[in-house]
């Protein structure tokens, strides 16, 4: 019979010989990069990024030739946020709120790539009576992407911790239901729903605007926190990034890649996330999206989120309060502004 010892040194020995077979494989370009994307021209630049490819090709041109994406479709953060943990998922986008919350749960062994949007978010309402923040009343269903933890949410907790008082910044959320921003239209749109408010993003709020009737804005995200908030944001575990330095580089290229394409031609962007996204909207009204005030915002450097772990410090959802924003973003962001 093997003894205990026997045992762990010949599982040792399978792990290095393992580790032997899968390393050639490697170094032939059989790469496997998983990436997650959410619906919605909120997150365009990972659309731009899945169609042509930019991963890839700069993967290759640092040296990984054959690297392959597989990109895996999400309604919501919280979803993200389990894959990530689990291993399932090498690099997400999510909110700031996610990030963060991410960052401080694993003691920094989440961090952000690079931001990837920063477009106003808007507090839409069909009830007549909800023309202000003040007006919710218990009973008044919020549609937001994940309870608690979203950007939405905790955009909802800021609100009415300014409105009501520190003590008061949880007054929304017995109010929040968690949906998918497609499906919290398709809420909106029904007159017999329960939910008649959604806290959503480009271009659901936009489609709320237009094709709900009744619909109305009550706030936005920029009036709440006080300016632009980064609301896409590539996030991976340090552990990845350290082993897979080069993915992260390519990742950061393509990013910026994506970014002058949508710069250059909008246009071409815009019927790239409609392909992507089998989104049938006519291209003149998504464009007629992107030229309203605080919605063509790609920038790569994160905006807002210092207030964001301000606020989750001082509730207590934050138990770390982070001195900056490189923190919780990898090295490799560190020479771009940020706040």
């Amino acid at each position: 019979m093997l003894n205990r010892r026997s045992v762990v040194q010949g599982a040792a020995a399978l792990a290095l010989s393992a580790t032997a077979v899968r390393a050639p494989a490697l170094a032939q370009g059989k790469t496997e990069i998983t990436m997650s994307r959410q619906p919605g021209i909120l997150y365009m630049p990972l659309h731009i990024i899945e169609k042509y490819k930019l991963l890839e090709k700069h993967a290759e041109k640092l040296g990984i030739p054959g690297a392959t994406v597989k990109w895996v479709a999400f309604a919501n953060g919280g979803a993200q946020q389990d894959a990530l943990i689990s291993g399932n998922v090498d690099i997400i986008n999510t909110g700031t709120g996610n990030l963060l919350l991410l960052w401080d749960k694993t003691r920094g062994g989440v961090k952000g790539v690079a931001a990837s949007s920063a477009a106003r978010l808007l507090f839409v309402s069909r009830d007549p009576n909800i023309k202000s923040l003040k007006d919710l009343k218990e009973g008044d269903k919020i549609a937001v992407p994940t309870v608690k933890v979203s950007t939405q949410a905790i955009l909802l907790q800021m609100a009415a911790s300014e409105m009501f008082g520190a003590d008061q910044y949880a007054r929304f959320d017995p109010l929040t239901v968690q949906m998918g921003h497609p499906d919290a239209f398709i809420a909106m749109k029904n007159a017999s729903h329960e939910v008649k408010n959604h806290f959503g993003a480009p271009p659901f709020d936009f489609y709320n605007l237009k094709q709900v009737p009744g619909a109305h804005q009550v706030i936005t995200s920029a009036e709440i926190i006080g300016g632009p908030l980064s609301q896409g944001q590539f996030i991976t575990t340090t552990k990845y990034a350290d082993a897979n330095p080069k993915i992260i580089q390519a990742l950061m290229e393509a990013a910026k890649e994506a970014k002058a394409m949508i710069e250059k031609d909008l246009t071409a962007s815009v019927e790239a996330y409609k392909e992507v996204n089998n989104d049938k909207t006519e291209t003149a009204a998504l464009l007629d999206l992107l030229g309203q005030p605080g919605m063509n915002d790609w920038n790569l450097y994160p905006q807002g989120t210092l207030k964001f772990a301000a606020h989750l410090n001082k509730v207590g959802s934050l138990k770390t309060k982070p001195a900056s924003w490189k923190d919780y973003y990898l090295s490799i962001a560190h020479d771009m502004p940020g706040n």
